[in-house]
């Protein structure tokens, strides 16, 4: 099958082994991957570079970036200068949503990954929101997902008049174990994710905030070695 027979599929890439295991699972039912990050005001570029070299090795068409600054509304640990939360023991089922919650940011990541795939001609868009271990965010549940699709249908040319827009989210109910064995059956090199709040210049996890926690309580629960970098 040629290139331009193939799928094309945009997917949100962060540089964390989720977006990572979302991408080798589209490459593997055949789609080429159009990569899109975006910088947003997070605390470090970390994981910025590490969106780019995932994309590459895992053999993305293109990697984009684009810029929206979030640090200008604030309003969480993650834009504004308010203290990520350190070995907490927060859960997925939780009554209060973590002030590492970015206000939005997922419906405004979808929105720019849904003006990128009618550009390219794309119906699908692909991103590694999960609804089993993640940190009580409301923009990645299924509720959201599903009412972000119906959105995509009825806001845009390509899903009033084309085939419809349809977005993917592969790990949704997967747990972090499911996720790194996942990893390791697509021969995904986890070593080069990043996925703490607050990692280094060099890319290395603090091994305290929630993301190092339930990414090393993945690896623990699946029996695999813990690839992580960390300071």
């Amino acid at each position: 099958m040629t290139t331009s027979e193939r799928k094309k599929a945009v997917i949100l890439v962060s540089g964390g082994m989720d977006s990572a295991v979302t991408i080798a699972i589209a490459r593997e039912q055949g789609y080429d991957v159009y990569a899109l990050s975006v910088a947003y005001g997070q605390r470090h570029s970390a994981e910025l570079e590490a969106s780019e070299r995932v994309s590459r090795l895992l053999g993305a068409v293109a990697h984009k970036t684009v810029t929206v600054d979030l640090r200008s509304i604030g309003g969480s640990a993650l834009t504004a200068d308010i203290d990520v939360p350190l070995d907490t023991d927060q859960q997925a089922d939780a009554a209060t949503i973590p002030v590492t919650y970015v206000p939005a940011r997922n419906t405004i990541m979808l929105s720019i990954a849904l003006g990128w795939a009618e550009v390219l001609g794309s119906s699908d868009i692909w991103c590694g929101v999960n609804a089993v271990d993640y940190s009580g965010y409301p923009d990645c549940r299924p509720a959201f997902i599903e009412a972000f699709e119906q959105l995509a249908n009825v806001a845009t040319k390509a899903g009033v008049e084309g085939a419809g827009i349809r977005i993917h989210a592969p790990l949704m109910k997967m747990s972090k174990a499911d996720i790194a064995r996942e990893g390791a059956r697509l021969d995904i090199d986890f070593a080069q994710t990043v996925s703490c709040y607050q990692a280094d210049a060099q890319g290395r996890a603090c091994g305290h905030c929630d993301a190092c926690r339930l990414r090393a309580q993945g690896f623990r629960d699946a029996g695999l070695p813990d690839p992580t970098r960390y300071v």
